[in-house]
């Protein structure tokens, strides 16, 4: 086998050529061939050798739900005591924060102590920044929390913080104990690569399609899928970590006397914090981008504003909830950053009162107590008054309004244009492709950069798509994924390249991508769909600007990485600044340019499964029906398919990268 693909594969640029004519003259003629063929299997796979993976995993889940059962308990006995372990902390953080602790339920609940005043928040928050030892933190992390107070949306917030309080440290601490079990035991951690693989490619709505089967509708609901998904970074950062520990300091540990425990908890770990504590930064930001999605199954706050507004096309309060996200986001993300350099001081002697041993601790206590109590009869201690509050809703919504007034021609010109001349031709391209040659392609290009192995799978993989009688939504969805990679490309690689040679340019352009890349997903559909309605030309525009971060981000760090020797040897030579860029600044960087390509395909494909909800026919849709039908069978496997074609990307770039890295010897 490995000799025939590596004979098939092996030869020169013109093998890419041959393979793409002969896929654009097969999807030409397909239609053609199957009505003069009448066989209608060469478009879709045939419908009885269909594998109904989508009743098979329907009827395990009703069976797991309704009868399995493990001796002593069922499976339905475990999922409410998970539910109950979740749902009791979330309440008491809820509660605290704004809704106030109750005895009874409905209209016989009698209030027995208030929540927490919202000036008690802001300085809990105030004190922490502090305690971080940043004064500008302290500015930035209390006009964050003011924000939300002032522009009305504090409940909501409130909410959101109370999912993010209660699914943050289990999934940093899920996530720390199984990379501690993959760093110990080799075996587990290659076991555990492929699921993780698995985990962050699936689309985030196929995560609660299962979730809301066993779980039901409701707030724990969407913290199961929230630590789900905001787990894994926190696995692989977690290994890599504890991996990258010099030995030297291990030795040391063992020689002192550590036991395995000691030498874990007071060797490793400690050493490997500052990496650990971006694996918990990443778990913060995927749990405040999973909000919104979890919103659809009960989680509530400011997700829940942001997808009423979207149901309803309001761009003001959408884009107020978005940005109130944005604004929370910065905040936890600044103090979980300030935390982890942070040099904490010596313990204070325990003869000292509490009140000097603990200042600001006790500080914050009294402030919260003195304004919760104040609160009870100065109603603006408590809540933030309405009066005050602040919206911009109807600027935004008068600004979309203005720009359709005065560029409504201008928007249909330019998307007429791209639809007529990108992507109504790409889309026929992809859709006529039959399967069955589809598959031997995937098999060959795969097999080409990355050998036989990578080839048979890539082609495992395409056979399983088409096999589950998807086929014409993949090639939807790998059509859109490949025209907004491409308009990601050619908008964020010439910026990426300015931003390397430029420090102003980089200030500029790394604020714009640091903006695009805080605002959650959803936030991008909503004037997307006011200003060019919904189809695909909406759901491209949006994932472009999602997208849109690595391709800038990877090509700014490839130009800045390249030796400036390099750079001065070939101004020697007499090049121009056009040779110098092109013949030594872009070979030199393209393995960070493959690597952003990697990254760029990989958000392409998350955002578009989101796009189902501005009308597209694709992997998304078939996700998306699937939840709003708790059709668990449907949903993974839709779901399955969408995260094999972003694998099957994954392993083509990254083998591609590799062979960049090695020809110009950086491996």
């Amino acid at each position: 086998m490995s000799g025939i693909l590596s004979r098939l594969t092996r030869g020169p640029a013109l093998f890419w050529f041959g393979l793409l004519g002969v896929t654009w003259a097969l999807s030409t003629w397909s239609f053609d061939l199957y009505k003069a063929l009448d066989a209608r299997w060469i478009i879709r796979f045939p419908k009885k050798y269909e594998l109904p993976l989508d009743k098979w995993i329907s009827d395990a889940m009703s069976w797991l739900v309704e009868d399995a059962s493990f001796g002593l308990f069922t499976f339905r006995d475990l999922t409410r005591f998970i539910s109950a372990l979740l749902e009791a902390p979330y309440d008491i953080v809820r509660s605290l924060l704004i809704e106030g602790f109750a005895v009874g339920q409905g209209q016989q609940a009698v209030q027995v102590a208030p929540s927490l005043s919202w000036i008690a928040v802001v300085g809990i928050i105030l004190a922490l920044a502090y305690h971080a030892r940043r004064r500008n933190l302290v500015l930035v992390a209390g006009l964050c929390f003011i924000y939300l107070a002032m522009f009305g949306q504090w409940d909501s917030a409130m909410v959101t913080l109370a999912s993010v309080l209660i699914a943050v440290p289990i999934g940093v601490a899920g996530g720390l104990a199984l990379g501690i079990f993959a760093y110990r035991v080799p075996l587990a951690e290659r076991m555990m690569r492929p699921v993780l693989d698995l985990m962050q490619t699936v689309p985030v709505f196929a995560y609660l399609v299962p979730i809301l089967f066993l779980f039901g509708f409701g707030p724990v609901s969407a913290l199961v899928a929230t630590v789900i998904y905001a787990m894994p970074p926190m696995v692989r950062v977690s290994t890599v970590a504890l991996q990258t520990v010099p030995l030297e300091l291990i030795e040391a540990g063992r020689m002192v006397g550590c036991t395995r425990r000691q030498l874990m908890w007071k060797v490793l770990i400690p050493t490997a914090k500052p990496s650990l504590m971006v694996g918990v930064n990443q778990v913060i930001m995927l749990t405040l981008n999973m909000v919104i999605i979890a919103s659809m199954i009960g989680a509530g706050g400011l997700g829940y504003d942001v997808l009423t507004a979207l149901r309803r096309l309001d761009i003001g309060g959408g884009v107020e909830a978005g940005l109130a996200i944005v604004v929370m986001a910065i905040a936890l993300d600044r103090l979980s950053q300030a935390f982890a350099v942070r040099r904490f001081d010596a313990p204070r002697s325990r003869s000292l009162p509490f009140h000097r041993r603990r200042p600001l601790l006790t500080g914050v206590l009294i402030l919260s107590a003195a304004t919760t109590l104040a609160g009870l009869y100065v109603p603006a201690f408590q809540v933030y008054p309405e009066d005050y509050t602040i919206t911009t809703g109807p600027f935004w919504t008068a600004a979309i309004e203005w720009i359709n007034v005065n560029f409504f021609d201008t928007l249909e010109f330019i998307k007429t244009q791209l639809l007529t001349f990108l992507l109504v031709p790409i889309k026929k391209f992809f859709g006529g492709i039959p399967w069955v040659w589809g598959i031997i392609v995937i098999g060959l290009a795969a097999g080409r950069v990355g050998g036989w192995k990578l080839g048979l799978l890539a082609a495992a993989l395409t056979l399983f798509v088409a096999a589950s009688g998807l086929w014409g939504k993949a090639m939807t969805t790998v059509y859109l994924c490949a025209t907004s990679v491409l308009i990601a490309s050619i908008i964020g690689i010439p910026l990426g390249i300015w931003a390397g040679q430029s420090a102003r340019a980089n200030s500029v352009i790394g604020a714009f991508i640091d903006t695009l890349q805080t605002l959650p997903s959803f936030v991008y559909l909503i004037p997307v769909v006011m200003l060019f309605r919904v189809g695909d030309f909406s759901a491209m525009i949006a994932v472009v600007l999602y997208a849109l971060a690595p391709a800038v981000r990877y090509a700014a760090h490839g130009i800045r990485s390249i030796d400036v020797e390099l750079i001065e040897a070939g101004k020697v030579f007499g090049c121009t600044e056009r040779q110098i860029l092109w013949r030594i600044k872009l070979p030199l960087a393209a393995p960070s340019l493959l690597l952003g390509l990697n990254q760029t395909i990989m958000l392409a494909i998350s955002m578009l499964v989101i796009t189902a909800l501005v009308g597209t026919r694709d992997l998304g849709q078939e996700v998306y029906i699937a939840l709003t039908k708790a059709n668990t069978g449907q949903g993974i496997v839709a779901g399955l398919a969408v995260a094999f074609i972003a694998i099957i990307a994954d392993r083509i770039v990254t083998a591609l990268a590799r062979t960049s890295q090695e020809r110009l010897g950086l491996k």
